[in-house]
């Protein structure tokens, strides 16, 4: 976890929500199916000073990596452990940034072996700001922007979900995120008890399990056997 997300706002809307200057060149698309390595819009500030939305690749390189090959496995950096990684320590204290998301799958096994897939997302609609790291990776072939999503223990009713959730910011709390500190680690609060409450976990259709597959149906409602509750299944 967090393994995979959608995000469909335009840039327009995403510069409008983050009041950031819209510096993506024109590569922000909607994607319902985010997966590790893929293209996709974050917020970070700008070398002079102010919020800059751009497009980076999920799965965070460190400066020292030799090849891109191991970006699919640095998609997420622990909470619990982010300040002490030798590949994450470095963007946490000095490189944070804001991930717009409109929710996250995840799921879980069936009695019957299957999976289950479901979509967190705000019941109201509005964006999700994951809490990210990021980093510039360089090659002789490419400069490549690229970044990590937190991830904490599950609460509340997300934990009958899975045991992990992305670490959420409210718009309170994203300027402090952005801001340079000495402590970091006091940025990692949970979720609040509203926030939470304020989280839909959404049955969606199988089709989502195929990172081939794109489209809002992906984030769609489908009916659950009515014997069938988060709380009997198997986390996966």
């Amino acid at each position: 976890m967090c393994g995979r997300y959608a995000t469909t706002r335009s840039s327009g809307e995403l510069s409008a929500l983050f009041e950031s200057s819209d510096d993506s060149d024109g590569l922000v698309r909607a994607d319902h199916n985010v997966a590790p390595t893929d293209p996709v819009p974050l917020v970070r500030v700008s070398p002079e000073g102010h919020r800059s939305l751009c497009v980076g690749r999920w799965g965070l390189l460190p400066h020292w990596s030799r090849s891109a090959s191991g970006a699919a496995r640095m998609i997420n950096a622990r909470a619990e452990t982010v300040a002490t990684s030798r590949a994450y320590a470095g963007s946490f204290s000095r490189r944070r940034c804001l991930v717009p998301a409109d929710g996250w799958y995840e799921w879980v096994r069936l009695p019957d072996g299957g999976r289950q897939a479901y979509f967190m997302t705000p019941r109201d609609g509005s964006v999700l700001a994951l809490a990210g790291i990021w980093s510039v990776w360089e090659s002789d072939a490419e400069t490549r922007l690229t970044f990590s999503v937190l991830t904490t223990a599950a609460l509340g009713d997300l934990a009958e979900v899975h045991d992990r959730m992305p670490v959420l910011l409210p718009p309170e709390r994203w300027s402090s995120w952005l801001a340079p500190t000495d402590e970091p680690g006091r940025l990692l609060t949970p979720a609040s008890t509203e926030q939470l409450a304020g989280l839909e976990i959404r049955p969606v259709g199988a089709a989502v399990g195929d990172v081939r597959n794109d489209g809002p149906q992906l984030t769609a409602r489908v009916a659950v056997a009515p014997t069938v509750s988060p709380q009997e299944l198997t986390l996966f």
